[in-house]
């Protein structure tokens, strides 16, 4: 088991890896995508390599930042007891659509506003329905001889590199007036989501896969230090292997891509919200700790900001439905 990091450390940026309360970075011009386009065994095997010779940083003295810079972000749905309470909450309509047991479900988020543990995460404009949402997130490296395509969920499963963290912020009233639209979500979701503390490769959990690949690994996260949920990456309606394999089905998965678990059951406000039929516990506010664990990965902690004071919808014009212009409107 290696655990792969960046941080800053002196005024610079490093990437490397993480043992016994010391941080190891790599040579000059590698970084993290490094790793991953090099893949597992490589990986492991230049981690034995670094940690034994390269000069040593207290991780307490240095900033752990994202540890990657993802190339894409695909966020399943993959626990029906998230989708059950959410759609009650966000719909205001009880059970899970026939559909989300048919194949699996998701969006692609915003690479560029990766967070990582520690940094503060401010409240969007317009937002006052701020909620968090607790992850585990497959990160995929490369295999040789494989494109990444069409692969069979045997295939996907050695495509997955490692592990992290992730918490998928969501601002739910945004959100609730995107999804209404059938698109979406986006402002609701693109302004944040935190991936840490570091990835813990892949190997750490190959004798915990059950028969049917599912990971029985904990996941919990606390508000201001009292639980709100924890549950069982297990209870995933589909292993990783199987949401790998499906993300590459007449597409492609490639190296530094990051998937998501989708939130586990009681891993979010809203999902409370639809069971309690109220907004109990309340919506996040500035000052707010939120501090995130799954078992075997790590932990990751951030505090939410204050919120940014701005109008930000622009609302549509209705317009007429011409076929042919004007001429006056052609400069005719």
């Amino acid at each position: 088991m290696v655990k792969i990091a960046r941080w800053n450390h002196d005024g610079g940026t490093q990437s490397g890896f993480v043992e016994g309360g010391n941080c190891y970075a790599l040579p000059a011009g590698q970084d993290v995508q490094t790793l991953l386009d090099a893949g597992l065994e490589e990986t492991l095997a230049l981690a034995r390599r670094v940690i034994g010779s390269a000069a040593a940083a207290p991780l307490a003295d240095v900033q752990l930042l994202a540890p990657l810079e993802p190339a894409t972000i695909r966020d399943f749905v993959a626990f029906e007891e998230h989708v059950e309470g959410v759609r009650k909450s966000i719909d205001g309509v009880a059970g899970v659509v026939p559909e989300w047991y048919e194949a699996p479900t998701f969006y692609f988020t915003n690479p560029h506003t990766v967070t990582g543990t520690g940094e503060a995460i401010g409240i969007p404009a317009g937002c006052t329905d701020l909620d968090f949402e607790t992850e585990v997130a497959a990160v995929v490296g490369r295999v040789p001889g494989s494109d990444g395509r069409n692969l069979t969920a045997k295939e996907a499963h050695r495509h997955i590199f490692g592990y992290t963290v992730l918490n998928d912020w969501s601002a739910r009233d945004l959100q609730r007036r995107e999804m209404k639209v059938s698109l979406g979500p986006c402002k609701g979701k693109d302004f944040a989501n935190t991936l840490g503390p570091w990835i813990v490769t892949a190997d750490e959990f190959e004798d915990r896969h059950d028969a049917e690949g599912f990971l029985p690994i904990s996941m919990s996260v606390q508000v201001n230090g009292e639980t709100i949920g924890r549950d069982l990456l297990s209870n995933m309606g589909w292993p990783f292997a199987e949401l790998v394999a499906y993300a590459s089905q007449d597409s492609v998965v490639r190296p530094g891509d990051v998937l998501g678990s989708g939130t586990c059951g009681s891993g979010c406000l809203a999902e409370l919200w639809g069971r309690n039929g109220s907004q109990t516990p309340p919506p996040l506010k500035t000052g707010d700790v939120v501090r995130m664990t799954v078992e075997g990965v790590g932990t990751i902690e951030n505090t939410v900001g204050a919120r940014r004071e701005a109008t930000t919808r622009v609302p549509a014009r209705t317009r007429p439905r011409n076929r042919v212009a004007s001429a006056a409107a052609s400069g005719i």
